[in-house]
């Protein structure tokens, strides 16, 4: 029997023992994921009521998905890592390091005399690089994932103002901002590349050992052990790979402003975090979704965009969205108590 099989039968199991109809579809996957297209379009209805045509035309619906894209690639990688138990804080901090990198005198220079995807690479690599240290210390080194990622939070954010001397670097490299700010079939590239990681993340997350090993992992690490998977071996994969999520985020950032800045990045670990926990994906591990994720990204954008639309001040954006978070925690503390006692 396949896995989704076993899933969908252990699912039904649990609406069968729940009595109110509500939460039980709610416990399902495909009832979070409901819940949150209903919740999406209702911020759509507001927004259409509130902007006007200024929310529904064709380009403010580009600028929210390019709005998302950013925060979107880092989430799917968030997604992983939270799902497998762990959890972040230095995605901000990677992605800013990793822009400082790639655009130095040094590397657009080699970028000029080889070609512009020398500055993808140095992205890339300083990215996963940084993952691979906080996943080697958190999974050997025996340290908490909150406190290894709060140092490399503020390592990789003093490396990155030590490197651009806290100044702005300037792109300057023929061909790495043409690819990216190009429109295919009339869609930003960037908002190709969100749904491209989107889609490759759902795939290894529901089609691969990987994603099943992530799953057990998160749930119970030592029964996973037990059954034969190399713990410490897959917590490094997930740093890896939202490292790796993190420089592909840098090249974006670099492209949309064509700067390489120690300053990008700022926040953007509450932004992802907030995202995946909206998406239904549970902070104690062992489960979540990426189309969860990706509505989460969906959601805070949208609300985003409607507070620009309608001049409303950033502290009543965070303020908003800090309710939505904590409306969201308790909603998944409710399910988790009601599975515990049923």
């Amino acid at each position: 029997m396949s896995q989704d099989s076993v899933r969908v039968e252990k699912e039904a199991l649990e609406t069968e023992r729940e009595p109110n109809p509500v939460l039980a579809l709610l416990r399902t996957s495909v009832g979070r994921n409901a819940g949150l297209v209903v919740a999406l379009l209702l911020i759509c209805l507001v927004g259409a009521i509130t902007a006007g045509s200024r929310f529904t035309d064709w380009d403010n619906a580009m600028t929210i998905l390019r709005l998302a894209a950013v925060v979107g690639v880092v989430s799917i990688g968030m997604t992983f890592v939270i799902i497998g138990g762990g959890i972040d804080l230095s995605v901000g901090a990677i992605v800013a390091l990793s822009s400082v990198w790639c655009t130095t005198v040094a590397t657009q220079e080699l970028a000029q005399d080889i070609h512009w995807l020398w500055m993808v690479a140095v992205a890339l690599l300083v990215g996963s690089a940084c993952g691979l240290i906080n996943g080697l210390l958190i999974a050997y080194g025996n340290i908490v994932p909150f406190i290894m990622t709060l140092a490399m939070l503020a390592s990789a954010r003093g490396l990155a103002e030590i490197i651009s001397d806290k100044k702005t670097q300037i792109v300057s490299v023929e061909g790495f901002d043409d690819f990216f700010n190009r429109d295919i079939l009339g869609i930003d590239v960037q908002v190709w590349l969100f749904a491209l990681v989107s889609v490759a993340g759902w795939i290894l997350l529901n089609r691969t050992t990987f994603g099943r090993r992530t799953v057990a992992v998160g749930g119970n690490p030592e029964a996973a052990r037990l059954a034969g998977i190399n713990v410490k071996r897959q917590t490094v994969y997930l740093y890896v790979l939202i490292g790796f999520c993190c420089g592909i985020a840098a090249l974006m950032l670099v492209a949309k402003t064509t700067t390489g800045s120690s300053t990008h990045g700022s926040l953007l670990e509450l932004d992802t975090i907030a995202a995946v926990v909206i998406g239904g994906t549970l902070l104690t591990g062992g489960r979540g979704t990426i189309v969860g994720t990706v509505l989460g990204v969906l959601i805070f954008s949208s609300i985003t965009n409607i507070f620009i639309l309608n001049n409303r001040s950033f502290s009543e954006q965070s303020l908003f969205k800090g309710a939505i978070i904590v409306a969201a925690v308790l909603l998944q503390q409710r399910l988790a108590s009601r599975n515990s006692t049923t």
